[in-house]
């Protein structure tokens, strides 16, 4: 079954859909802060707790993993374009009043953090170009999700806006955690003949492709922490001092990319259907946008 498909059938399931979303919106209390901002639900994160000891997570594939992490990558391109754009962006810690992304407010703005959002935009559509290609797509508009459903409100304050932020951040850290073990694992499972694995096309991957699978999935891992701790830096709460408060990254209670429900697909669910108190935000418009918002990153993926 395809991804897309796989997640609109387990949100069309009522049992499975409320369970779901009832370990999602538990969060941690930076989600809970976010959630009391925007005056509606957040969807959080699943917590190693909510998790059954029963729960046996399938192998994921490459093609699935890639594919995953295409839908968060989109997911991520639509949420700071939106940001960038939304009210939020004339909060004097952002552009300031009267302020946009292109151009802050002279007397009361912080050019900085404006450009770490700006700069965040540019790598989201870097990681989510090369994810296309990997999963065998071509084009955004062939993409599987095309709307992403936020908490209403969620772009009009900056204590909800760093609310989202922080939980999406910390899921898709998680999330590239997880796909570095599974590459070296299918890496492991290919050198010693155990099992084959096979791109869109059929192909077997090698074990060295495998590995470096992993290696790039660590390398956008890295960015995404940049995203988490900068999105901390904007924070003018105490509470965000230091804004590098981690010794090391976090799992966030997700155990596989794509298959289980302590997966990052079941993470990535109640932000891709509509419901109570979510606001959907094209895709497309955010691609179509970001020219004007965004600013230049450099690099490609490691040799």
């Amino acid at each position: 079954m395809k991804l897309f498909e796989l997640l609109s059938s387990s949100a069309s399931s009522a049992g499975v859909s409320m369970s779901r979303r009832r370990m999602l919106l538990g969060g941690t209390a930076v989600a809970a802060a976010a959630t009391a901002a925007c005056g509606s639900p957040l969807p959080g994160l699943l917590s190693a707790a909510s998790v059954p000891a029963s729960d046996n997570v399938s192998q994921d594939t490459p093609v699935q993993i890639f594919t995953a992490a295409l839908i968060a990558e989109d997911l991520a391109t639509t949420f700071y374009y939106n940001g960038l754009v939304g009210p939020v962006i004339q909060d004097p810690n952002l552009a300031g009043s009267g302020g946009t992304a292109a151009s802050p407010a002279s007397s009361n703005s912080n050019v900085p953090n404006v450009g770490y959002l700006r700069g965040a935009l540019s790598e989201e559509i870097a990681h989510a170009n090369l994810m296309r290609s990997l999963s065998g797509g071509s084009a955004a508009s062939g993409d599987p999700v095309q709307t992403f459903y936020l908490p209403t409100g969620c772009f009009n304050t900056l204590s909800a806006f760093l609310g989202v932020l922080n939980a999406l951040e910390n899921a898709f850290i998680g999330a590239y955690l997880n796909a570095v073990q599974e590459f070296a694992q299918m890496a492991a499972d290919v050198k010693s003949g155990a099992q084959a694995y096979k791109d869109s096309t059929g192909k077997a991957y090698s074990n060295v492709q495998l590995e470096y699978f992993a290696k790039v999935a660590s390398s956008i891992l890295g960015v995404e922490a940049e995203h988490r701790a900068l999105g901390r830096a904007i924070n003018p709460s105490a509470s965000a001092i230091p804004a590098n408060n981690l010794n090391y990254q976090q799992d966030d209670g997700l155990s596989s990319v794509y298959n289980g429900s302590a997966s990052a697909v079941a993470a990535l669910t109640p932000f891709l259907n509509p419901g109570s108190g979510l606001t959907g935000y094209s895709l497309a418009t955010a691609l179509s946008g970001a020219a004007s918002v965004s600013l230049a990153t450099t690099g490609n993926p490691p040799n």
